[in-house]
């Protein structure tokens, strides 16, 4: 369930394509460990005919139904969780048989924090909180892996599209000294005389 390209636009490329934290996996790892642990010994311990059967029935039902939405559920969540940063925008993409996303663009971005508990620290992820302009200002990215990584990234894109957008100084002196000789301005920029 590779994020699809056709989301992005002409000219945006993918810094960094993440999924959560692989600690979202170990749950279901264990899940699926004591599952086929008690239908094995349910096969080696129980007697083949009567009750024993019905036993083996039974564990093997609570075996697949804890597997199923105690294992394969939150790996689906897992694999359908993708945080996307590229040159343009953060996408936070989430849902197994409906989709959410979330598109953020750098140039709203006011501010982004991150936090690490003990454990986390240990494992090498965090969350990473976005602020940006607009009606839902605040994102949270849940167990983002290298978070102090993924931070700097995302600081080092913010700073890179503000530079993008506005002018330097050379620009500004250019515009100014063409405003003072009465040369007229459009968009910020002064209109080139065609005529000669």
């Amino acid at each position: 369930m590779a994020f699809p390209e056709d989301v992005l636009t002409e000219d945006e490329h993918v810094v960094l394509h993440l999924h959560p934290h692989w600690k979202a996996l170990i749950r279901p790892i264990v899940v699926l460990v004591l599952a086929i642990a008690a239908v094995v010994v349910g096969v080696l311990l129980l007697p083949e005919s009567g009750g024993g059967s019905v036993a083996l029935a039974v564990i093997g039902v609570i075996a697949l139904v804890g597997v199923l939405w105690l294992g394969l559920w939150p790996f689906l969540v897992w694999r359908t969780t993708h945080y996307l940063f590229t040159n343009e925008r953060v996408l936070i993409q989430q849902g197994v048989f409906s989709r959410d996303r979330r598109d953020l663009p750098l140039t709203r971005v006011n501010d982004h924090s991150m936090n690490q508990r003990f454990a986390e620290r240990l494992l090498g992820c965090g969350t990473l909180t976005i602020e940006s302009a607009g009606e839902r200002g605040q994102s949270v990215l849940a167990d983002v892996p290298n978070v102090g990584k993924v931070q700097t990234t995302l600081y080092e894109l913010v700073e890179a599209q503000h530079d993008k957008h506005s002018l330097g100084d050379g620009e500004m002196r250019d515009i100014l000294a063409d405003m003072q000789d009465g040369r007229p301005l459009r968009d910020g920029k002064p209109l080139r005389d065609t005529t000669t």
